[in-house]
């Protein structure tokens, strides 16, 4: 088989069963491994920033946790060019360059690792840079949206996604365990813990030696044979996208456009972040705002040749209402997975490792070590991994019952869960014996990344039956995209609700929106006189 395909029709039966069927599910085994080390990527500042802390890096909790919503932010403003790719530079071309890409972030975090005394605006940038992971979802599920059949939708998309947020969960496991071995000792001598650290079978003792820029150099093992089987196995279908020219120009067009998606992001997040990194003068949800629009702005001004013209044909999605309110139920899903993901390891740490007193006549905090705090690392792969694992059967219920009720179920769960949540928090933040709440608290976010992961799969699906094949790849990309602010927002609202002794506020303004997408949802597509009953 050709590797640029002209002929692909999946909704005739016979044409699927007899051609469409293998190279779909070829190109869908290929793709999810690679979007499982974007993820990792993307995502491994989770487990890097408590790292950091347990081997002494002189960085405050309030600067660890931008580091991690560096990363989340870059991963979604690059989501937002990426979102178009497939239909601008073909499928196969796509997945092997992004993937390829990944390498420098992967490299460059590990000798970064090395160096305590680098400052901590090198390790901001490398958390910019890890963004390219992040970006890689919207394109790889464009990509996969084109290669099957409307029934097929909600099962496909959530094989790819589930399993590829899988990512996320084997970084939080295969992390912590290959810093505690020299698997790449030639390249740097070992750091030593001062304070517990854990992996998935329990605590790892202060004093002993850790490896911790295995964190970026273990990706370069599966990158470089990833990178090979893209190229070599998967496929451009011409149908979706009939002016890739050249392959070298195809992979100016994702360079050119990745790279722009670095300016907004980074004078974004110059505005908001506090002195000394940035000015300190947007709030976050203006920050988000403005690198978005300005992102989209850029695009549009810098596309060229017959870039230009697909570029614009891509954002007439932007005048179909139902982009919207996906976009906000996407948000809804993925953007608390996601986001929990990024947050949860270090507020573990934070509300469960030190006992707060708040000081009556000055009103600030004060938190000791507490020396019966459970390890963060043992336990934050677990809601992550629960999310990933049922996201296949959301799409897979989905394809039976309807996403928009199935989206509807999950979200009268997240309600109740959030709001229990943020209970559980303030209970644990405000007693002498935090550790005696973590049972309740890490069950809870279970509840919350099961409802999340099957809503990841439903809400994709309802995407795959509203749109037409020429629209669904891009509109699945957009909606990522906005969603993955998710990995930004969530950090910074927890984190400085954290700061402040309230983080119970943070899941209470989350309980709020989860119940109002719960009646966007029904408004849009449940009540009697929908105009599109339950997709």
């Amino acid at each position: 088989m050709a590797v640029n395909i002209k002929d692909w029709d999946v909704e005739n039966e016979q044409f699927w069963e007899s051609t469409g069927k293998r190279i779909a599910y070829r190109n869908l085994m290929i793709s999810v491994p690679a979007l499982m080390c974007g993820f990792a990527i993307w995502m491994m500042w989770g487990i890097i920033t408590v790292q950091l802390s347990n081997l002494g890096f002189p960085f405050k909790q309030e600067e660890l946790f931008t580091l991690t919503a560096i990363a989340g932010l870059a991963g979604a403003t690059m989501r937002i060019p990426s979102s178009f790719f497939i239909r601008l530079a073909g499928g196969r071309n796509t997945i092997f360059l992004t993937t390829f890409m990944l390498m420098a972030p992967a490299v460059g975090t590990g000798i970064a690792l090395q160096h305590k005394d680098w400052p901590l605006w090198a390790f901001q940038l490398l958390a910019l840079w890890s963004g390219v992971g992040g970006g890689n979802f919207a394109s790889s599920m464009s990509n996969i949206s084109t290669f099957f059949p409307k029934r097929l939708q909600g099962t496909a998309l959530g094989i790819n996604a589930g399993l590829g947020n899988f990512g996320v969960t084997t970084m939080q496991i295969l992390i912590p365990l290959l810093m505690t071995v020299s698997v790449f000792g030639i390249f740097g001598e070992p750091m030593t813990l001062v304070k517990d650290s854990g992996w998935i079978f329990g605590k790892i003792p202060a004093g002993t030696p850790t490896y911790i820029q295995n964190a970026g150099f273990t990706w370069v093992l599966s990158l470089i044979p990833l990178a090979a089987l893209c190229w070599f196995g998967m496929n451009n279908l011409l149908t979706v996208s009939p002016n890739i020219g050249s392959t070298l120009m195809a992979f100016i067009k994702i360079t050119w456009l990745y790279t722009l998606s670095f300016i907004p992001a980074i004078a974004g997040l110059y505005l908001y972040l506090p002195a000394p990194t940035g000015m300190g003068v947007l709030n976050m949800w203006v920050a988000v705002l403005l690198i978005m629009l300005s992102t989209l702005f850029l695009m549009k001004l810098a596309a060229f040749g017959p870039m230009k013209e697909g570029v614009q044909k891509q954002f007439a999605i932007f005048k179909n209402k139902h982009t919207w309110s996906m976009t906000v139920l996407y948000v809804l899903t993925f953007g608390s997975f996601i986001g929990f993901s990024m947050a949860l390891p270090l507020s573990i740490s934070v509300i469960f490792g030190d006992k707060h007193t708040l000081d009556a006549a000055t009103g600030v905090w004060h938190h000791i070590k507490n020396p019966n705090a459970p390890s963060a690392l043992p336990y934050a792969w677990i809601g992550p991994f629960v999310g990933a694992l049922i996201r296949p059967v959301g799409g897979w219920i989905a394809d039976k019952l309807g996403g928009s009720i199935v989206t509807q179920v999950i979200s009268l769960v997240m309600v109740v869960a959030s709001a229990a949540a943020g209970y559980v928090m303030h209970l644990a933040f405000n007693s002498p014996t935090p550790e005696i709440y973590f049972q309740q608290f890490l069950w809870i976010f279970v509840v919350l990344f099961a409802a999340s992961g099957i809503g990841n799969g439903s809400t994709f699906r309802t995407v795959g039956v509203i749109f037409d094949r020429t629209q669904a790849g891009p509109v699945l990309g957009w909606v990522s995209a906005v969603a993955a602010y998710g990995s930004f927002v969530a950090p910074v609202v927890i984190g400085s609700q954290i700061k402040v002794g309230t983080p119970e506020i943070a899941m209470y303004g989350f309980a709020v929106f989860y119940a109002l997408c719960l009646i966007l949802n029904w408004w849009f597509y449940l009540r009697a006189g929908s105009e599109i009953k339950n997709p």
